[in-house]
């Protein structure tokens, strides 16, 4: 495992720096815009986490990156990095105010990016080849002159070596020379497949050592762990990536799975060290749904090592195997990422899946109970009608449970009415209101209640939570996180209709429901109804 005390072991292993650019490449993404609260969450947790290196951003840049270095976080292991750019021509390195933002901001590193395709520095600089050597080595002498660790970031590294391979290493060797700790190798287009990358980083290996050369890669071409992996492979000791491969375009390379391979599998983890302790490992899962949580996002089901399905086995077959050995399907042990193991029941699952299900959710039913057949029977009659319980986890543990006869009768629904109006507001534009009517019963109590929302699911769902008599409490924190609507059959407006939804309370807790009708609300209020008995299960039963 990575980390820890030193051994025998481990004093022969060859240590791998690693660098997290969440907060700045991260924040490039599409429809992500963090706040300084939100970086300063991400940048603890990575610190937790054991990073190196943690990039904040670019001071001076825009708002939130200049207050969030006007008041950093206090990370007690990483190096707090900013980024920016090398100096302008015309202006010298002492008198550039790009340079002095960076410099001023008191970041302990910094990390500049500079131009190494001759045709970007032709095209994009409009400054001669040479000009642009001059800025790279005055850059980096300022940082360094300045008592900051200096990081020179090669955009466009791999696309500028296949244009020009000397000037290309020219760039990278000038940043060293001035005094740069690492030069980082920059897949900027994320075109670079690994063979590519293993025959160009061993290359730039002979102009400069190894351990002074970082990699950065994109995904564009759905190799960027596998491109990061290859560079370290051929020579590189600095890697750079962010949480759950967040990034422009595609995104950068995952910095969870890069760590979680480093630490995990034999062929890394016996020749490399990280920074990141078998105890700080077991926090990836956590610390990839705290992104997801801060960016109001469901979690990635198929993300390698701590996506919700990446231990997930659906076959009966597969299922039985696990059982009796985990190893035949699965290639580390989900806890060591902090993951578990889920056996979603569909109309695949045979015995062994409902009986590791069962006894997952503290249901302890033998093996040779008839009634196990009965819920898998009835699990597979109802996904023919269009129901999906490997999906809706908390919907099959009230089937099985009402089958076990182990739900009460918190209420009963007698009614419930829907309607929704498109009217002009004042300043002429349309709006809708949906509101519902819902009619219960609570304890042989009759109860009806009146909820708006901006649709007929909002609304239901005010209406229904509203007034449940004495489980009215119980319900104040729960809120719908995502809605989901699928068409079974294209039989026009008599198409099936599969509503699933997911909940979630001020607890953390989430659960997803289902719901199958040829009307969408009757589906989408029947997964609605499952969603809050189950939350009553949850809180009443303990």
């Amino acid at each position: 495992m990575a980390g820890g005390p030193m051994t025998a072991t481990s004093m022969t292993r060859e240590r791998v720096y690693l660098f997290d650019t969440t907060l700045r490449d991260g924040a490039q993404t599409q429809g992500v815009d963090f706040s300084v609260e939100d970086k300063r969450r991400i940048a603890n947790a990575l610190d937790q986490l054991g990073l190196d290196y943690i990039e904040g951003g670019w001071p001076g840049a825009n708002p939130t990156d200049t207050a969030f270095f006007a008041d950093p976080p206090n990370l007690h292991r990483a190096k707090f990095t900013a980024f920016g750019m090398t100096h302008r021509h015309g202006r010298s390195a002492e008198n550039d105010p790009g340079l002095s933002a960076l410099i001023e901001s008191g970041a302990p590193v910094i990390c500049v990016v500079g131009k190494t395709w001759d045709f970007q520095v032709d095209v994009a600089l409009e400054i001669s080849l040479e000009d642009n050597l001059v800025t790279i080595d005055q850059t980096i002498k300022r940082i360094i002159a300045a008592g900051r660790e200096a990081i020179f970031d090669a955009e466009h590294f791999f696309d500028g070596y296949k244009a020009n391979s000397a000037y290309a290493l020219s760039c990278i060797k000038t940043a060293i020379d001035a005094g740069a700790r690492w030069a980082v190798l920059c897949d900027t287009n994320g075109g670079a497949l690994p063979d590519e990358v293993i025959q160009i980083v061993s290359r730039a290996c002979e102009i400069v050592p190894g351990d002074h050369l970082g990699i950065h890669t994109h995904n564009d071409t759905e190799n960027a762990v596998a491109n990061s992996l290859a560079a370290v492979m051929a020579g590189v000791r600095h890697v750079q990536g962010t949480l759950n491969g967040l990034g422009e375009r595609c995104g950068n390379a995952n910095i969870i799975s890069l760590i979680a391979s480093f630490a995990l599998k034999p062929s890394l983890n016996t020749r490399f060290e990280i920074g990141v302790s078998a105890e700080q490992i077991v926090r990836l899962t956590s610390t990839a749904r705290l992104l997801d949580e801060i960016l109001n996002r469901a979690p990635a089901k198929h993300q390698p090592y701590v996506g919700p399905s990446a231990f997930a086995h659906k076959g009966g077959l597969h299922v039985s195997a696990v059982m009796k050995n985990p190893t035949t399907y699965e290639h580390v042990p989900p806890e060591s990422v902090g993951n578990v193991r889920i056996m979603p029941v569909s109309d695949q699952a045979g015995r062994s899946t409902v009986l590791q299900r069962l006894g997952e959710i503290g249901i302890d039913v033998a093996g040779d109970d008839p009634r196990v057949n009965r819920i898998l029977n009835e699990v597979k009659e109802r996904e023919y009608q269009g129901y999906a319980y490997d999906g809706a986890e908390a919907s099959f543990e009230l089937l099985a449970r009402r089958l076990l006869g182990q739900v009460p009768t918190y209420f009963t629904v007698e009614s419930y009415r829907v309607e929704v109006e498109r009217k002009r507001d004042a300043s002429g534009h349309f709006q809708s209101l949906a509101e519902a009517v819902v009619k219960v019963q609570v304890d042989g109590e009759r109860l009806m209640s009146i909820g708006e929302g901006n649709g007929p699911i909002s609304a239901l769902d005010q209406a229904l939570r509203k007034d449940l008599g004495k489980y009215s409490g119980i319900l104040a924190d729960v809120s719908l996180v995502d809605y989901k609507v699928r068409i079974l059959n294209m039989a026009g407006t008599n198409a099936v209709t599969r509503v699933m939804i997911e909940s979630m309370d001020q607890a953390g807790n989430r659960w997803a429901t289902v719901g199958v009708s040829p009307n969408i609300v009757d589906a989408s209020f029947e997964a609605l109804l499952d969603s809050i008995t189950y939350k009553l299960f949850l809180t009443t039963s303990v």
